[in-house]
């Protein structure tokens, strides 16, 4: 199933993703509806052609007439909201989402949701280090990956429309995997890397480093920079694979220690051999 110009769209969450979503499918001629909850969002949206109508009230209008609506919203938010306001979906509607974790949601959600509605699952490898529909910009999905994350009870309909947001949109690269696999790669490649970024920020408070910082250093920690609410809510939510990547990592991080304690420089060189090897992989996607 394809996305045509006639399909009408509901954003469920205007922040930087939402409206990165609103930005982009607005520009390819869909009809594009926004609920959120801060009025000055749906002003700036209007204002700036992201969406056509606006609203921060639950409207049974807009989510009636919505054959698409796309959740950019917390996991326990969406899945409240779901609980609250499924009645006003129109008979055939199918959802979508950018949340990052789906172990948390998807089963749930499925569980609950009328016959008549599906939900298919998505993840957008998207972002920056700002937030807000202000902040908004379509373009950072082209070098981007979009994953689709489909369970048994997903229509073959439902699951290449959600492929084909994803190829509409403009994302590089678009993928298929299970729940399972999802949150396993995701705590390695997204919450993993945050992890590190944090802790790397705080384990030393010396006066004036910023004074002298290189490029490596602020590649690195580029991610730091970072939403304490949302990201404390992901890493809780995907606990397990999380903490399984990170005593991984500490036995990798431990090796590196040992070696440069002991002066074994073949060593050391050794795993800079497998580091450069294995990095030159992700240059070729």
């Amino acid at each position: 199933m394809k996305l045509i110009k006639k399909v009408n769209i509901l954003i469920v969450g205007l922040g930087l993703i939402g409206g990165s979503y609103a930005k982009g499918l607005k520009k390819l001629g869909f009809e594009v509806n926004a609920i959120t909850k801060e009025q000055s969002s749906i002003d700036y949206a209007l204002k700036n052609g992201i969406i056509d109508n606006g609203t921060t009230e639950i409207s049974s209008e807009l989510i009636g007439k919505a054959d698409l609506v796309i959740f950019a919203l917390y996991p326990h938010i969406f899945i409240d909201w779901i609980g609250e306001n499924q009645q006003y979906f129109k008979s055939g509607a199918i959802l979508t989402d950018v949340t990052g974790v789906k172990g948390c949601i998807v089963n749930e959600i499925q569980g609950m949701l009328r016959k008549d509605v599906e939900f298919i699952s998505a993840h957008p490898m998207a972002g920056k280090e700002v937030s807000g529909v202000e902040n908004s910009d379509d373009s950072i999905f082209k070098q981007a990956n979009y994953i689709v994350v489909p369970t048994k009870k997903n229509s073959e309909e439902a699951i290449e429309l959600c492929k084909n947001l994803g190829e509409i949109l403009g994302f590089k690269q678009v993928a298929v995997l299970s729940v399972e696999e999802h949150d396993r790669m995701i705590a390695f490649l997204s919450q993993l890397t945050h992890c590190i970024a944090v802790s790397l920020m705080c384990c030393n408070n010396t006066e004036g480093l910023e004074k002298y910082t290189g490029d490596s250093f602020r590649d690195l920690t580029r991610i730091a920079n970072i939403n304490d609410e949302m990201w404390s809510e992901l890493f809780l939510n995907n606990k397990e694979e999380l903490l399984d990547e990170m005593e991984r990592f500490r036995a990798s991080f431990d090796e590196l220690y040992d070696k440069i304690k002991e002066d074994d420089r073949e060593g050391i060189r050794e795993m800079m051999r497998t580091s450069t090897s294995r990095r030159k992989l992700f240059d070729k996607i």
